[in-house]
């Protein structure tokens, strides 16, 4: 039943931008033709990589409403609408469903640091205020505090919450919960795929995910079938590409370049305070591109072509 709530591999979707910051239509369209064809059944619109934090709440609705149309069943599309204010969090879970989002991504309310009971209070106001399934998301590195155990097995009584999306990356926590709970897990942390999966987690919330589903889906089906050395494999793989991706906190803007560099969408800009890639990193996804020829067969040139993104980000953002 989770699985048809919220699928199975599941890509953390980057917000395609033009170079003055507004967004782009046509990367939008390119990037989810791109995800859906690579084998997501899930797109979390407007989290993390999704640079949430400078998206107004026009710009997530249209996202939503966008991605929901083109996704058309094919794949779930999860809305993070998770902030620190829980009256703004519960009005944009509201926008969310009406723009036609299947699930929703909830953050822990990130810079005021709430006590686990105020975490609670917050995550019962948000999902009693819609019908959609919830996915809670411990990302403690980013919001400054973590759920606890406990917490995350009270949230589990409500009918509504369903999921966790775990980048916390306390693999025992994750088991024991998983255990005293019918919370079902997705591993958040593309460097821990393969423990989490073989551990019991129901699927991924990737990053890398952007680039390799395709991959990602065979790492849980080897799992699921278990194919432990195919899996050892793939999770082999794949790790020279993740670490490129994921060696700095701006996974975001280190996958727009890379996209961007392979044509799926046409510009890698981010907003502000986000910053294209240093040229070491750069460097680093090239090389790890250059193992997959699926991925550098596409490209021209032997590192990304940096004129596609601005160093200095963009400000702009649209009033809501």
């Amino acid at each position: 039943m989770t699985e048809q709530l919220f699928g199975t591999n599941l890509a953390a979707m980057v917000t395609p931008m033009n170079p003055d910051g507004t967004l782009s239509e046509p990367g939008l369209t390119s990037l989810v033709t791109h995800l859906l064809g690579t084998g997501c059944d899930g797109i979390v619109v407007a989290g993390t990589t999704g640079e949430s934090p400078t998206l107004t709440d026009a710009e997530t609705t249209h996202l939503v409403q966008t991605v929901a149309t083109q996704a058309a069943g094919r794949a779930r599309v999860i809305a993070g609408i998770g902030t620190y204010d829980t009256a703004a969090t519960v009005r944009r879970a509201r926008d969310a469903e009406t723009a036609g989002a299947d699930a929703l991504l909830l953050v822990t309310p990130y810079y005021s640091r709430p006590t686990q009971p105020g975490i609670i209070a917050h995550c019962f106001a948000v999902a009693d205020s819609t019908a959609l399934p919830v996915m809670l998301y411990d990302v403690p590195a980013r919001t400054g505090v973590a759920m606890a155990a406990t917490t995350l097995t009270e949230l589990a009584n409500h009918p509504n919450i369903r999921a966790v999306k775990d980048a916390k990356g306390d693999l025992f926590e994750a088991m024991t919960v998983m255990a005293e709970s019918p919370l079902a897990y997705y591993c958040g942390i593309d460097e821990l795929n393969l423990p989490y999966l073989t551990a019991g987690a129901t699927g991924l919330v990737s990053v890398i995910g952007n680039l390799v589903a395709d991959h990602n889906a065979a790492l849980i089906q080897a799992v699921r079938t278990s194919d432990l050395p195919t899996a050892q494999a793939i999770q082999r793989s794949l790790i020279s590409l993740t670490a490129a991706l994921m060696g700095t906190s701006q996974g975001a803007s280190t996958t727009k370049a890379v996209l961007a560099e392979l044509g799926i969408i046409p510009h890698a800009t981010a907003r502000l305070p986000l910053l294209e890639p240093p040229a070491p990193q750069l460097r680093q996804v090239a090389q790890a591109l250059a193992s997959w020829p699926e991925l550098a067969g596409r490209t021209t040139r032997p590192e990304p072509r940096r004129r596609r993104a601005r160093r200095t980000g963009s400000v702009h953002a649209p009033a809501s």
